[in-house]
């Protein structure tokens, strides 16, 4: 008798560890679709650690950006001195803060924020007049010199 409350008790508790595990996954993948489209920046997560990404390796969050892969995580995490394999809910605060800066360094840049608001034919209107203006080639400079000679 006593077997069989054992076994209610510990069907109970993986049901509920279940419960729990599917939770996190699907506010993961919630979280990782957002991060993906731009509208949640990496950076605030290591900064505020939601429970969703607390257990959450540091390299699975920085992998589900746009063209962020494993060797690009790679080398910002070996930069920084962190483990790929580290979860985003042990980060140290100068951990966590160094890496926030450089994300949102790479991701923030004035210029290119303020290209996506214009239309494709004001950006190159844009583009062109940062140009300068365009090249003139110039004669040799023994001509150049023959024609103040002679002038």
């Amino acid at each position: 008798m006593g077997n069989s409350a054992v076994v209610g008790a510990n069907q109970e508790q993986h049901l509920r560890a279940l419960e729990y595990a599917n939770r996190v996954r699907l506010a993961r993948a919630r979280m990782k679709r957002m991060i993906g489209a731009g509208e949640l920046p990496a950076a605030d997560v290591v900064l505020s650690c939601p429970w969703q990404a607390h257990s959450m390796s540091i390299s699975d969050l920085l992998m589900s950006q746009k063209r962020w892969g494993r060797t690009r995580c790679r080398r910002l995490l070996v930069s920084l001195g962190v483990p790929e394999n580290k979860q985003v809910g042990t980060l140290t605060e100068r951990q966590r803060l160094a890496l926030a800066a450089v994300l949102t360094a790479k991701n923030h840049r004035p210029d290119t924020e303020s290209e996506n608001r214009r239309t494709p034919s004001q950006a190159c209107a844009a583009a062109d007049a940062h140009a300068g203006p365009a090249h003139v080639p110039q004669p040799p400079l023994a001509a150049r010199e023959r024609a103040l000679t002679a002038a």
